[in-house]
């Protein structure tokens, strides 16, 4: 997954969720946060950060806030690029080894899943979701409550015992990290639900990604580890 055109600035601030504003060349800009999560231990004043443009005439802004250096790390934050990145592991064989139907935004029960794949004769509902929240190697989702989140895991229980195949994968979003687990401290609900889904049969994995300014690949699949001793 590639940005047309990327820029380096500084940050300077968040007034909300949306919108951020950041010193390019010189100049304050404001730029579309594509990520509606807190990431306060990543946009922090004078980080650096990356900015894609864009040159919709439609658009408020000219620029997308997608990336930042947490130290010498850098971690994208755009919440569209997970999905993206792991369509194209599935096309080029990188997760099942194969050729496989892919459908995006599948609908089953009251829930909307981010692909419905077929695999040789296994039907699979598989959920996405980025992670951009590190501590000391081990990486987290949430960064905060998320109800949808457990409605997620929830349906993909479900679709075990309705005879389907379901997986829910973390897509971190920055180079290195040692493991990922759920974040109890944050929502308890979600890191239970999680533990029930294992339980259920669903498949849960967590996998980095190489990351530059203006790219972002899918790399290598690291342990998920619960707080019964439990690793995947």
């Amino acid at each position: 997954m590639r940005y047309p055109e990327t820029m380096r600035a500084k940050f300077i601030e968040r007034p909300n969720r949306f919108i951020a504003r950041a010193e390019l060349d010189g100049e304050e800009v404001v730029c579309h946060v594509k990520n509606t999560g807190r990431c306060r231990e990543i946009l922090v004043p004078g980080a650096e950060v990356i900015l894609a443009h864009s040159d919709k005439p439609d658009r408020k802004t000219s620029y997308d806030l997608v990336s930042a250096y947490k130290g010498d790390m850098l971690i994208n934050i755009d919440s569209q690029a997970p999905n993206a990145v792991y369509a194209e592991a599935l096309s080029s064989g990188k997760i099942y080894g194969g050729s496989v139907l892919t459908k995006r935004e599948a609908r089953h029960g009251d829930s909307r899943f981010d692909f419905y794949i077929e695999e040789n004769d296994r039907k699979i509902f598989t959920e996405v979701k980025g992670v951009t929240l590190e501590n000391n190697g081990t990486v987290l989702f949430p960064d905060a409550p998320t109800d949808r989140g457990v409605k997620h895991l929830r349906g993909l229980a479900h679709c075990i015992s309705e005879g389907y195949g379901a997986s829910v994968v973390f897509v971190v979003q920055m180079s290195r990290a040692d493991h990922f687990s759920p974040n109890y401290e944050m929502h308890e609900e979600f890191g239970t639900a999680l533990e029930e889904a294992v339980s259920a049969g669903v498949e849960v994995s967590a996998y980095t990604c190489e990351v530059n300014e203006y790219s972002l690949n899918l790399a290598h699949r690291i342990p998920v580890k619960f707080r019964d001793g439990l690793t995947l």
